[in-house]
């Protein structure tokens, strides 16, 4: 097993994600792994750990869902390792006797964890060739140097020499500044020499900055971090983050993967060989800018407007989408809460500019969320993408809401809402799950991957359409409301169909128009599962409606359906 291991310095947030995308130029030889390390506690809902599903029911924060959307994998709960994580284990041991009462502490028992924890996952299987990776990338969260990241760091200077020679590279992410338009290098030097003193060793440091930095710059990097001229990089802003790969294989990075690693000396099968080129190739094919896109104008109407990492997997999402219909995303964000009447009164320039950008869209996603506040906004955006047959995607909450408008405007039940917002309502509509708990909110919601069976007679459907025509579709949740069984029927009289369900066929799992060019709401998260080189097959249709080549896109879809498997479907697949 080879590892990769990913570390910053000088600022958080600074994007050692790239490193992962490094690999997608090396796809050709390798099959790859990700372990992320998050030396906090646990996560939070918002800012940087915004809370992201992944397929067996864990959670995880945004960064593991930059892993499998780049690299196309399918990553578990074990594949993130936190502080919490490592300590409860080491407890859980200690309670059963297995250190036979020696006094445990941070070193050797829990930098031991550590080390063991990252062996036993790296040979776990994460995409569908079902074999063991050849390459571990490790991702140390944070900043070398944080308190929080101490055991950590010292797990992975000890992990160094446990594997050996050729088995392990550091690469170092730190950021250089241009002030005044002095490219100053201080901040990279301190942070190497932080590094260094922990007991890391940087075999390459990656720059990142505005700008392509100057050639002296690099040559003071070098020397006075104590590293050759190659092994510094240059990852200067560019158009989109999708030509990071492309760039870096610019400054010859994968040739110095393969000789420090020694990955020439893998064997692996030609057709492996064969499916990573073609890979790299399509990827190159797809992210270079194409000048002159028109553009996809999409409407977000959302509650967390103010933190955008809140939505983070569904604007990845809709980008993918777009390239995939050569359009460039235009997304207007809209504040629920400057939809409403109250508003209206006491802000009417906020109320107006925000209808505008609303109607003046072409299509309208209403993501997930929790809680009240904004929904009636929603309610009313929903109402006018039905109303005025504009393509419609609510997400959870999104879906949930179509259920409310439906209920209120269509079938006239006065009040008509969620359990969640009035549990004394006349019409509870959407309604809490009676598996769920309302004293225990961490990991009590209905999460991981679900199948939806297609229901009899939804032949009709778009969304079907989009998954091949299958029975089943396969989708991750997170959620802990669900739509009111009981009013199912005269919901369904009222023009809203229920085309998907789950396998009881009590749980509602999608909502659709018929008589509509786009009207979709489904219960699960398919942004969870969108890849860049395979879209999700519900963003995809919505995107295509929003643009008019919907009726295209789904003939595409069914011509490929018996040559190739279904993105998330359950009988077949097909990649778009």
């Amino acid at each position: 097993m080879k590892y990769v291991l990913v570390s910053g310095g000088v600022i958080s947030g600074i994007g050692k994600v790239w490193g992962d995308w490094t690999w997608l130029g090396l796809s050709d030889t390798q099959t790859i792994h990700h372990v992320t390390v998050l030396p906090g506690l646990g996560l939070g809902i918002t800012g940087h750990n915004t809370e992201k599903a992944i397929k067996d029911g864990g959670e995880s924060d945004l960064d593991l869902g930059n892993y499998e959307r780049y690299l196309n994998l399918n990553l578990t709960n074990e594949n993130n390792i936190t502080t919490g994580k490592i300590y409860k284990a080491v407890i859980e041991r200690e309670r059963k006797g297995d250190y036979i009462g020696r006094t445990v502490q941070v070193v050797p028992h829990i930098t031991d964890a550590i080390q063991d924890w990252i062996q036993r996952v790296a040979k776990i299987p994460v995409d569908d060739s079902g074999e063991e990776p050849d390459v571990c990338i490790i991702e140390l969260g944070g900043t070398v140097g944080d308190i929080e990241s101490m055991p950590f760091v010292e797990a992975l200077t000890q992990f160094r020499y446990k594997v050996g020679k050729g088995n392990l590279v550091n690469i170092h992410v730190s950021y250089v500044p241009v002030i005044h338009g002095e490219e100053k290098t201080k901040p990279t030097q301190h942070a190497i020499k932080q590094m260094r003193s922990a007991g890391l060793v940087p075999d390459l440091i990656a720059c990142r900055c505005e700008r392509a930095l100057d050639e002296v710059t690099v040559q003071k990097i070098a020397r006075s971090c104590q590293v050759e001229f190659e092994q510094v990089v240059t990852v200067r802003d560019i158009e989109t983050i999708y030509q990071v790969p492309l760039l870096l294989e610019e400054q010859g990075l994968l040739a110095r993967l393969r000789e420090a690693l020694l990955l020439d000396q893998l064997s692996l099968p030609p057709t492996l060989i064969h499916k990573g080129s073609n890979l790299w190739q399509l990827w190159k094919k797809t992210v270079v800018s194409k000048p002159y896109l028109e553009p996809v104008n999409i409407a977000l109407v959302g509650k967390y407007i103010a933190l955008p990492d809140s939505y983070l997997s569904v604007i990845k999402a809709l980008e993918h989408s777009a390239m995939r219909c050569d359009r460039k995303l235009n997304l207007a964000w809209i504040d629920a809460e400057h939809l409403e009447d109250a508003t209206l009164q006491s802000d009417p320039t906020t109320y107006h500019k925000a209808w505008s950008q609303l109607t003046i869209a072409s299509g309208c996603i209403v993501p997930g969320g929790f809680g009240g506040r904004g929904v009636a906004g929603m309610v009313k955006a929903a109402k006018w993408a039905r109303e005025c047959k504009i393509p419609y995607l609510g997400i959870c909450l999104g879906m949930q809401v179509a259920v409310i408008e439906a209920a209120q405007n269509l079938c006239g039940l006065k009040g008509a809402t969620s359990e969640e917002f009035d549990a004394q309502a006349e019409h509870r509509v959407v309604i809490f799950m009676p598996e769920g708990s309302k004293e225990i909110m961490g990991g009590t919601m209905r999460l991981g991957t679900k199948t939806t069976h297609f229901q009899a007679g939804s032949e009709w459907s778009k969304l079907r359409a989009l998954y091949g025509d299958v029975t089943g579709m396969e989708e991750r949740h997170r959620h802990r409301y669900e739509v009111n069984p009981d009013y199912i029927e005269e919901l369904e009289k009222a023009g809203l169909n229920f085309v998907g369900k789950d396998e009881s066929g009590r749980r509602m799992e999608v909502v659709e128009l018929k008589d509509h060019p786009f009207f979709v709401g489904v219960q699960a998260h398919p942004e969870f599962t969108s890849r860049v080189l395979a879209p999700s097959p519900t963003y995809l249709g919505f995107v295509a409606a929003t643009i008019g080549c919907l009726d295209q896109v789904i003939q595409s879809i069914r011509q490929q359906k018996h040559s190739n498997k279904l993105v998330n479907g359950v009988e077949e697949s097909v990649h778009f």
